[in-house]
């Protein structure tokens, strides 16, 4: 696990390796083990090393052949790397060292592009080859590992933040207008695009190559995989999916303990983060686990039950762990932001600094740690979302009753209203085209609610669970700490689009009656309803977790923010969102926004989530315009 960086000076104008260095410089914190630098000329390929694998000077990057014709900057883990090694020295390859980076460069030797397909587990990183004066870039299947990259002129930059490539003195920072609006809408961005106009985020699953002497504004992006959601032809009975899933899950989690480093967990008091420690600890005993609570005096409501140290100390008791926790109280939101809003770059998917102190907790006393990431959206873990375009006309009736649910921040209606300084640059921009545009790859016929349902399972794995990779990246590795995510293994993904929805919902047929025709307000009764989700999941951790916790109702991993917005923290929301001073007014009107500030601290509307975006979004201001 590293940081990478690159510059290719595609007209052939040697580069200034001060330039490089301030890259790397940049993102230290990905990889405070090392630096190192291959400069050939025209191109340039930096890293900072996080050791995990061959803590010797063997694992030093960026790696070169023996040959010297490729050289390769990476970041990531392969988990089959031994198995790989192994076929590749039985086609006469040597190697000097006991790193999977290795790996990751003669298997591109051997077999090009389509080596990506062959690698099982998180990574993004760039080969140089001398031969050919072509660099090839790949990031993995579901975007665990990010990758950003530029063009401005004849130069193209890459780096695993975009922190980087700010540091070249071409670089403009303009704010992307279209981002931003699709960031207010979704709580997310769906496009390549990014904040910072003329980067873009290197797509999940594809890879390219950028050649000497083609200068363009745009590279070439081939898709070597994609999620894919369906029905089996000849399902298998419930016994038999329960069988296959025990069996892939144990060896998901035992794939990802290789470390020549102290290794912990993640113990959120959830079924994922439990059942990954519970396999984890029968190999590894007196695992560290960890977990973040909240404090709850001001807390009201639902908020009341955020705090789920008791069942994670109930775990840790269980399976003997080296448990330590941290207490988050509304404080601490105020003080972290403005480191946050650095690591993060910009605002992502949900309330998300929570996972700034937890890893910030973990990497006192590991290098790497377990995440139960990706368990809900491959086993069907938030049924609410679902249910609310199960039954449907066509392909267009379903994104209608969708997209309505996604506008999770400022709905159609008020968009323009909010975007009154900057509405005439955006106003061409249709966010239902782009939220459409999510679903071009994932055609099949949609017939039944079950189709319906693998097709918002595709949704969700590609824009909210990837918001969601791309937070924890950024925020584990601002404390040089490696995240791993057992769920997201090759073969258990594999396995998971495949399980027949049957399996992981209730009856559909029931929740769509209340969905569909039941009158009046039924919110309360909806949920009761509607809270099953992970069925298959369930049954299977019941193995290895008590039932309470296998059984028990999904708890995110949020603050109880709805109260303290209002309460604790109402000073610093005015403070920093009234004050004459905000930069976000720049782009949003101030009137409309505090109309609906206003509507949450008064209590008439929960804007949780609106108001932690605002205060993203404005030290974002602050740290990168």
């Amino acid at each position: 696990m590293c940081g990478i960086a690159g510059i290719f000076n595609l007209n052939g104008e040697p580069l200034s390796p001060g330039l490089l260095r301030k890259m790397t410089d940049a993102i230290s914190h990905r990889g405070p083990d090392g630096e190192g630098f291959y400069i050939d000329s025209f191109i340039g390929l930096g890293h900072r090393r996080l050791a995990i694998l061959d803590l010797s000077s063997a694992g030093h990057q960026p790696m070169i052949t023996a040959d010297k014709q490729f050289a390769v900057s990476y970041n990531g883990e392969i988990y089959n790397y031994r198995e790989l090694r192994t076929e590749l020295e039985g086609l006469g390859y040597g190697f000097k060292s006991k790193t999977d980076t290795e790996v990751v460069l003669y298997s591109y030797v051997q077999w090009g592009p389509e080596c990506v397909s062959r690698f099982n587990g998180m990574f993004a990183f760039a080969i140089w080859d001398k031969t050919r004066q072509e660099l090839f870039l790949a990031r993995d299947r579901y975007g665990i590992k990010p990758l950003y990259y530029s063009f401005w002129g004849d130069t193209f930059t890459f780096a695993s933040e975009q922190k980087a490539i700010l540091t070249h003195p071409a670089f403009k920072r303009d704010v992307d207008l279209e981002a931003l609006l699709e960031y207010f809408t979704f709580q997310n961005i769906f496009t390549d695009k990014t904040l910072l106009k003329g980067i873009k985020l290197f797509p999940a699953g594809h890879w390219s190559r950028v050649t000497l002497g083609k200068a363009t504004a745009q590279i070439s992006l081939h898709q070597y995989w994609d999620f894919n959601f369906r029905e089996p032809d000849k399902p298998a009975t419930e016994a038999e999916y329960t069988e296959e899933l025990d069996c892939l899950f144990r060896q998901a989690v035992k794939r990802q303990l290789i470390s020549d480093v102290e290794l912990g967990s993640y113990l959120s008091g959830g079924m994922d983060s439990g059942s990954i420690t519970a396999i984890a600890a029968q190999e590894l005993p007196f695992i560290k686990t960890f977990t973040c609570g909240f404090d709850l005096h001001s807390a009201s409501g639902l908020e009341l039950g955020f705090d789920e140290r008791e069942k994670a100390e109930y775990m840790s008791y269980l399976f003997k762990t080296e448990h330590y926790e941290m207490v988050l109280k509304a404080g601490d939101m105020e003080r972290i932001l403005p480191m946050f809003a650095w690591h993060l770059e910009e605002p992502r998917v949900g309330q998300s600094y929570p996972n700034y102190y937890a890893a910030q907790l973990a990497s006192k006393f590991v290098k790497v740690v377990l995440s139960g990431a990706g368990g809900d959206e491959m086993f069907g873990g938030y049924p609410w979302r679902y249910y609310r375009a199960v039954i449907n006309d066509d392909f267009d009736h379903y994104i209608d009753k969708y997209y309505n649910f996604w506008q999770r921040l400022i709905p159609n209606k008020v968009l323009h209203n909010v975007f009154k300084p900057i509405w005439e640059d955006v106003k061409h921009i249709w966010t239902r085209d782009i939220f459409k545009n999510v679903f071009q790859l994932h055609a099949s016929q949609l017939t039944r609610p079950e189709d319906y349902i693998n097709h918002s399972l595709y949704f969700e794995a590609k824009t909210f669970l990837h918001g969601l990779l791309v937070v924890e990246d950024k925020l584990s590795m601002a404390h040089g700490l490696e995240t791993r995510v057992p769920f997201l293994d090759n073969d258990l993904v594999d396995f998971a689009l495949t399980v027949p929805v049957g399996l992981k919902l209730r009856s559909l047929t029931e929740v769509v009656r209340l969905n569909e025709n039941e009158p009046g307000p039924k919110t309360g009764k909806y949920f009761d309803k509607t809270r099953d989700g992970k069925l298959l999941l369930r049954n299977a951790m019941t193995r290895y977790i008590p039932k309470e916790i296998s059984e028990g109702l999904k708890q995110g991993f949020s603050a109880p923010d709805a109260s303290w917005f209002k309460g604790e923290s109402i000073d610093y929301v005015r403070k920093t969102l009234y004050g004459s001073d905000a930069r976000i007014y720049d782009f949003i009107d101030r009137d409309a926004v505090q109309k609906l500030v206003d509507e949450h601290i008064e209590g008439k509307n929960n804007r949780r989530l609106f108001i932690w975006s605002l205060l993203n979004f404005e030290w974002w201001c602050r740290r990168y315009i």
